[in-house]
Formats: structure tokens, C-alpha cells, sequence
């Protein structure tokens, strides 16, 4: 498999045809079909070898190559079981705790899958990991922990300012963009983005979507980045309506967009 960095243009193929993999209590592992190699998958944050490898026997697939968002062991733990049932690159951001990977890629690169017929550029978002990254291509977003449905994930080594920056970045993605997230905590997330904002009639109305995928145990996901910026509080820290909340709770005025998103967190980290 040729794996090129720094190409000037994505390679462009049809809409991507994306699958999941339910993994331990709430996680999902994505599996990417490969345009250009049929019968072929990129597969994205393996927690679990187990589902993966039950999934390429069902469908026939062979894996290609694996993405990685970052270390967690919930998104990296199968990835030394799935290479020994296949030598596949392993690519992933600059980080000594993802021994299996073998490339590195960077905020800004674009890594080319040339003969999968994929292409995704690199997006450096820091934040939950400080070395976090998401993958951007053919109008999909992988993105890890950085970024749920209706919430995003917890700071466990950065700071308000560069999860705020983070998921600014992400924002100013197209809106039809789908957005691929590695957990199913819709529902719960939505929960707390209406204690923020209860007069949102996008979140009210998603809520009640959302309800009725739970019951019927079929995934919330994919999202989209324009349902996202009109539900998601933490995509909307310059809100009023958000910054109200935020304000309320915290008892005082709020400088800018970061101190709105630390309160937020800190709210939401409490929050049940």
C-alpha cells in the first residue's frame, strides 16, 4: 500500500461508505470502505480487535490500513491483535504511547491512501490528549474523543483554551460534513446541552430523533456539522443564549469564548 504525504490535492471519489463496529460498552470502531479496492477497509480507532475481525469475516473485507485519533486504549487496544492477523500501516499522530504506529502524521499534512482511493488531511486538535487528531476527507470527519454528538469529550491533558480552539477549528468545517465520533453518548449529551440552552428548537427536535434511534438500539451517528453547530453548546460558546448559562452558573461575567467553554466543561463534568 502507497502511503503519500503532502499532496496538494485530495484525491476525489464518491461519497464514502462508512461502517460500524460496536465496541466494549459504548464505543464505535469505523470501517471505512476503500473506493478504488473493493473488498478493502481502513478501519479507525480499533479499542477492540474482536468486532473488527468478526466484521471482515461476515463481509469478505481484508484490512488496509488503520487510522488512529489518539492513545487511548479504548481506540488503539486491538490494533496489535488485527496486525498479527495482517501487516497493514499504521498511521497516527506524534505520540510514544501508540508503539504500533508506523506513520506519523501532523496538523496540515495530507495523508494520501493512493491506491485505496482515499485521501484525508490532518487536523491537530488537543484538548482531551494534547496530541489528538482528526482525520478530514470526501466530506467525512474521524474525530476521535475531540468532538460528540451534542457535547465533546474531557480535558485529561489539555486546557480550556486549546479544546476551545480545537473544536473552533473543527466548526469551521462544512456544515454537510458527517461527523464520525468514537462514542454513543448522544443521548446523554443532549440531556445537558437543553439544561444549557431549553429553549433550542433544533435540540428539542434532535432530542426526540435521538430517543427514538436509542429505543430502537440503532446508532445516533453519523452527525453532521451543521446540526452540530446548531445543537452543540460547546460549538456555540459566543451564543448569547449559551453565554447566558454559562455566566449564570458560574456566578460572574466571562472574558471570551475559552473561559465561556471552561465553564461549560467543568458543568457538564459535574453533570448527571
Amino acid at each position: 500500500l502507497q502511503v503519500k504525504y503532502g499532496a496538494k490535492m485530495p484525491i476525489h471519489t464518491p461519497h464514502l461508505i462508512v461502517r460500524s463496529v460496536r465496541a466494549f460498552s459504548d464505543n464505535y470502531i469505523w470501517l471505512i470502505d476503500a473506493p478504488l479496492a473493493p473488498a478493502h477497509v481502513v478501519v479507525v480507532d480499533p479499542g477492540d480487535a474482536a468486532p473488527v475481525i468478526a466484521e471482515l469475516q461476515r463481509s469478505g473485507a481484508s484490512l488496509a490500513a488503520i487510522l488512529l485519533t489518539h492513545h487511548h486504549p479504548d481506540h488503539i487496544g486491538g490494533v496489535p491483535e488485527l496486525l498479527r492477523h495482517r501487516a497493514v500501516p499504521v498511521i497516527g499522530p506524534d505520540d510514544t504511547r501508540i508503539a504500533q504506529r508506523t506513520r506519523t502524521v501532523r496538523d496540515g499534512e495530507r495523508c494520501d491512501l493512493s491506491e485505496l482511493g482515499l485521501s484525508f488531511e490532518i487536523l491537530q486538535v488537543p484538548g482531551h490528549t494534547v496530541s489528538h487528531i482528526a482525520f478530514w476527507g470526501h466530506g467525512a470527519l474521524f474525530c476521535g474523543d475531540t468532538l460528540f454528538s451534542a457535547g465533546c469529550g474531557r480535558m485529561f491533558e489539555g486546557n480550556p483554551i486549546q479544546m476551545n480552539a480545537s473544536l473552533t477549528k473543527l466548526r469551521s468545517l462544512p456544515p454537510d460534513t458527517r461527523v464520525f465520533c468514537g462514542h454513543e453518548y448522544t443521548a446523554a449529551n443532549l440531556r445537558f446541552a437543553l439544561t444549557v440552552d431549553p429553549a433550542n428548537d433544533a435540540a428539542l427536535e434532535y432530542r426526540d430523533k435521538v430517543n427514538r434511534l436509542r429505543a430502537a438500539d440503532s446508532p445516533t451517528l453519523p452527525s453532521t456539522m451543521g446540526l452540530e453547530i446548531r445543537v452543540n453548546p460547546f460549538l456555540r460558546c459566543d451564543d448569547p443564549a449559551v453565554v447566558r448559562a454559562a455566566e449564570t452558573h458560574a456566578g460572574k461575567a466571562l472574558e471570551d469564548t475559552a473561559a465561556v467553554f471552561g465553564v461549560l466543561r467543568a458543568w457538564k463534568d459535574q453533570f448527571r
